[in-house]
């Protein structure tokens, strides 16, 4: 499909509202799954990250348990 003005290209041949609206939606919600994989990526691994603190913290107090 070829348009002859910019002004044609973004009116797209009357049908704008739909085509601008489906490519904004769709940009809105391949953004927002990028930005909520981000959050639970950066959550699961401060969780992790605690799971890890808490275990050396458990085996270091077995230890000095079984030193004693």
């Amino acid at each position: 499909m070829h348009f002859a003005s910019f002004s044609d290209f973004m009116a797209m041949g009357g049908y704008a509202f739909y085509v601008w609206l489906s490519f904004g939606l769709t940009l809105f919600c391949l953004v927002g799954i990028v930005i909520s994989t981000r959050l639970k990526t950066r959550s699961l691994l401060g969780e992790l990250r605690s799971k890890q603190a808490r275990e050396t913290r458990r085996k270091a107090a077995q230890q000095m348990e079984n030193t004693l």
